[in-house]
């Protein structure tokens, strides 16, 4: 079985969904504050971390790291409209670049960016290190039903 990675059409693809979903971010008025004027390597860095989480190589890993994640957020007090709308966004991205609308892979998709929309959420709240989310690395997605063999609830 191919990962979701080879699924979605490799890192191609899915710079092109990061890209699409990310315009769309800048242009809605309930999401735009958190991402302010735009930053040039967003989508590269959105692209690394789904590609990583996907099953691709771990680019993100290497030259970011985890921890870059957690400051992005921090502080941004992310509320739960926001949180579905990011959501809903992101789904919509993967219609309006076709692809793959088989259910199980939007299935994974859905719960992964469920997800780590709920993991972004707790850490732009977090006061202190203690009230983080757990998780420290990009977790690996796997399809529906499968095992979760590294214990990050992914």
């Amino acid at each position: 079985m191919p990962t979701l990675f080879e699924h979605a059409g490799g890192e191609e693809a899915l710079h092109r969904l990061e890209q699409v979903f990310y315009d769309s971010v800048l242009a809605d008025p309930l999401l735009q504050p958190l991402f302010g004027a735009g930053d040039p390597d967003h989508v590269d860095h959105l692209t690394a971390f789904t590609a990583e989480s996907f099953g691709g190589e771990d680019r993100f890993s290497r030259e970011l790291g985890f921890a870059h994640l957690i400051s992005v957020h921090r502080g941004l007090r992310i509320t739960e409209e926001q949180r579905q709308r990011f959501v809903a966004l992101y789904m919509a991205a993967l219609d309006a670049t076709e692809m793959p609308s088989d259910p199980a892979f939007r299935e994974a998709v859905r719960e992964h960016v469920e997800f780590g929309s709920q993991v972004a959420m707790q850490n732009s709240h977090a006061d202190n290190d203690d009230a983080l989310h757990p998780l420290r690395k990009v977790p690996r997605w796997t399809w529906p039903g499968d095992d979760d063999d590294d214990g990050d609830g992914a």
